[in-house]
């Protein structure tokens, strides 16, 4: 069977690497997590140079007009080196916008988020108990919806220009593109295991033109965005666990107890194969569906696959970096708790491996 890129997609790989290796060191990666924005607006920038934010966009939106997996070997370097930032949301956003937007939609917003002169994230998780938040409304009033709600866990929504706001009633779920400095939008942080920017947002009477409802459908849009970020998470995860692989295999040759390597000793070469069995049953189920969906074909089962093995797979990986780095594994010092810690959160992004377990068990007609 023949799993070879091309030159395009390996010169993609190449660049990428290289870029961030010297663009995007740990110490930008720790900055980040202290900073206030999350991220590092000059990278941002320069990746957006490289053409990274178009990547999967149309060449008349600006973009460069290549395939989802093209994204996906770019999220893989992005994850070897931990970029922080509103990559993955704002792509995403961006590809419902493409995908369900009206034309005026499209020409508004898309060319902007290609220069990297945008940000776009998603509020669709609502809390629970709802007894807790502010009550879920959507009225109308002098020709604009009027939106009430509250929304947790939003990406890097205190940097984002516009959020795709899912409203719900009895009747309908309702996708709307809110301009995030409205009058009646309020944020506050959360925190997390990866000290990313994630806010609870709580909107109150926000006013916003009919124009600016997405797609017909809230439901099928949700529905196709949560795959789109299951896969670009389970891509990035996947360039994580490659770097945690090659930095525990480098340690154990360099490490000497009773006067040899570590990596001599059976135990830490099984722990190594484990990790090199878990990480390439990731690989090829992120390659198979990001194929498949840049072939136009039906890609959830797979899809669901490649988060549930990611999610799984990061666990066993980053523990058994940090038992074969040993003590010095579990300090804040070292770059392995960064994986560590960033592998965890993204867990749950666009959900955990129990949830696509079921979607594989419903298209498995179970």
């Amino acid at each position: 069977m023949e799993f070879g890129f091309s030159d395009l997609q390996e010169m993609l790989r190449k660049t990428a690497r290289d870029f961030l290796q010297k663009e995007c060191p740990k110490s930008l990666v720790r900055e980040s997590e202290q900073n206030d924005e999350g991220y590092s607006l000059d990278l941002w920038r320069k990746m957006a140079e490289l053409g990274w934010m178009g990547l999967i966009f149309p060449e008349e939106y600006g973009g460069v007009g290549r395939s989802f997996l093209d994204l996906v070997l770019l999220l893989e370097e992005m994850g070897r080196a931990l970029v922080p930032g509103p990559f993955i949301p704002t792509v995403c956003s961006g590809l419902a916008i493409l995908r369900y937007g009206s034309e005026e939609q499209k020409r508004q917003l898309l060319p902007k988020l290609v220069e990297g002169g945008l940000i776009l994230t998603s509020a669709f998780t609502r809390p629970i108990p709802p007894a807790v938040a502010m009550k879920d409304e959507i009225g109308r009033e002098d020709g604009m919806y009027v939106l009430s709600g509250t929304r947790l866990f939003v990406p890097y929504a205190h940097v984002a220009d516009w959020l795709l706001y899912l409203a719900e009633n009895k009747r309908r779920r309702t996708l709307l593109l809110v301009d995030r400095k409205s009058r009646g939008i309020s944020l506050t942080p959360l925190e997390t295991i990866a000290l990313d920017k994630q806010w609870e947002i709580v909107v109150d009477k926000v006013s916003v033109p009919p124009a600016n409802i997405l797609g017909r459908s809230g439901e099928e849009i949700v529905t196709k965005l949560e795959e789109w970020g299951a896969l670009a998470w389970a891509a990035f995860v996947l360039g994580g666990l490659e770097q945690v692989l090659e930095m525990s295999v480098e340690h154990a040759k360099q490490r000497i107890q009773f006067e040899r390597p570590i990596g001599s000793f059976q135990i830490i070469q099984h722990q190594c194969a484990d990790m090199v069995m878990d990480i390439d049953g990731v690989k090829f189920l992120c390659y198979e569906a990001a194929w498949k969906l840049s072939k136009g074909l039906p890609a959830n089962k797979e899809i669901s696959m490649a988060k549930a093995r990611a999610s799984d797979a990061s666990r066993r990986v980053c523990l058994l970096g940090i038992k074969i780095h040993g003590g010095v594994g579990i300090t804040v010092e070292h770059d392995i708790q960064l994986y560590f810690r960033r592998a965890k959160a993204a867990e749950l992004a666009f959900g955990d491996a129990d949830l696509h377990r079921e979607v594989i068990a419903k298209e498995m007609g179970l």
